[in-house]
């Protein structure tokens, strides 16, 4: 063998450890046309963007609600979305405290509902168990997912909300990319193997890296702020989405279910998209707001 030869061999990419677990075409279709919505959303923020985040909150409710009445869990889900709209659109408004107070009259409108679910007649069996499960679910979906919608709100005199909002859809992205190339080529030490077998150390570095740089060169360039805050809001992004992962995962494992539907092929249900984004959302919303207070009035 010549050595131009074996120079060639030795700069091969290296075959993946893991295979990716999906079908990638399909997925790549319905991530360009994910992504052409959400583009939409940021550009046609506010409104856009919280009729984006509402439309997918509402339908990731209704997806999850389904699975869990196919589990035998009895939850009023009309009652759940449309208190999960109002967490939602009720944040524009009143901000904070317009989010606690619906959240708090959906929660009390779930309690009392659930005693008669079955009617006056009826022992409301299991009242305990599905009332914790729809506090869950409206956490979990709605409640995370206004604070997703807030960050159109952010702004300031010389920085537009949408910058914040691309600030942490690229963390996002950079977080799901650098773990899923990690992930695949060099992943060999499960994280969680009896929550979710494919997810490694070396996957959740891959995006601790990635996100974190992500980060710094958007809240540097971006948002106009100090490098190292986009460094914290880098790595805080990618812990809450792995978690967010974990408890995705642990959820179907109850179920007894793979994914939450079919609705998007190539990658699942629409909460097989947002379980880390959703948890990530509320951090993002923490930090970006100490970033957009400290700007000079």
């Amino acid at each position: 063998m010549n050595e131009p030869e074996q120079h060639h061999r030795s700069m091969r990419m290296p075959k993946p450890k893991n295979n990716a677990g999906r079908d990638l075409k399909a997925a790549i279709a319905v991530g360009i046309g994910l992504g052409v919505l959400v583009l939409l959303g940021i550009v046609l923020s506010p409104w856009g963007w919280y009729i984006l985040v509402a439309g997918f909150m509402a339908a990731a409710t209704w997806e999850v609600g389904s699975r869990l009445k196919e589990g035998g869990y009895h939850l009023p889900l009309p009652i759940m979305i449309i208190g999960g709209q109002a967490i939602i659109w009720l944040s524009w408004p009143f901000g904070t405290m317009g989010i606690l107070a619906s959240f708090v009259a959906t929660v009390l409108v779930l309690m009392y509902f659930r005693i008669f679910y079955n009617g006056t007649e009826k022992e409301a069996r299991n009242y305990l168990r599905d009332t914790s499960v729809g506090i869950f679910v409206l956490t979990w979906i709605p409640l995370f997912g206004s604070f997703a919608a807030m960050l159109s709100l952010m702004q300031n005199n010389s920085i537009p909300g949408t910058y914040f909002i691309l600030t942490f859809m690229l963390c996002v992205i950079a977080s799901d990319v650098g773990g899923y190339i990690a992930g695949v080529f060099f992943g060999s030490h499960p994280m969680a193997p009896l929550v979710s077998p494919k997810k490694s150390w070396e996957g959740f570095g891959g995006s601790i890296v990635l996100g974190s740089v992500t980060g710094a060169l958007s809240v540097h360039f971006l948002l106009d702020h100090h490098w190292w805050m986009g460094v914290i809001l880098g790595c805080a992004l990618v812990v809450c989405a792995t978690l967010g992962d974990l408890v995705e995962s642990q959820f179907k494992r109850d179920l007894g279910i793979k994914d939450m539907s079919n609705l998007l092929p190539g990658h699942g249900g629409l909460m097989d998209r947002l379980d880390g984004m959703l948890p990530a959302a509320m951090v993002t919303w923490l930090i970006l707001s100490v970033i957009s207070s400290s700007y000079p009035s």
